[in-house]
């Protein structure tokens, strides 16, 4: 899978020693650089919150749509009973 090209900016993070330990091996094992491993991981998560941020518009909507189905029940219900 190809990454798209994007402008990179670099950083200076401190980690833990045994996280960033964590991290050498995992690029090792998975043979890509420690800075590619945790763009990766932070893109991974971000991508998490998205998606639950789009779940949570989901529900609420549901939710409002429900309870105008609900409202209007009745005058539809009403409109089409003087239809016929």
């Amino acid at each position: 899978m190809s990454e798209p090209t994007t402008t990179i900016r670099k950083l200076t993070i401190s980690l833990p020693i045994s996280l960033s330990d964590f991290v050498d091996r995992e690029a090792a094992r998975l043979k890509i650089s420690r800075s590619r491993l945790i763009a990766r991981v932070l893109s991974e998560v971000k991508l998490a919150e998205e998606e639950q941020f789009a779940a949570e518009g989901y529900r609420f909507y549901a939710r409002e749509a429900s309870q105008f189905a609900q409202a209007s029940g009745s005058a539809a219900a009403e409109a089409l009973e003087h239809a016929s």
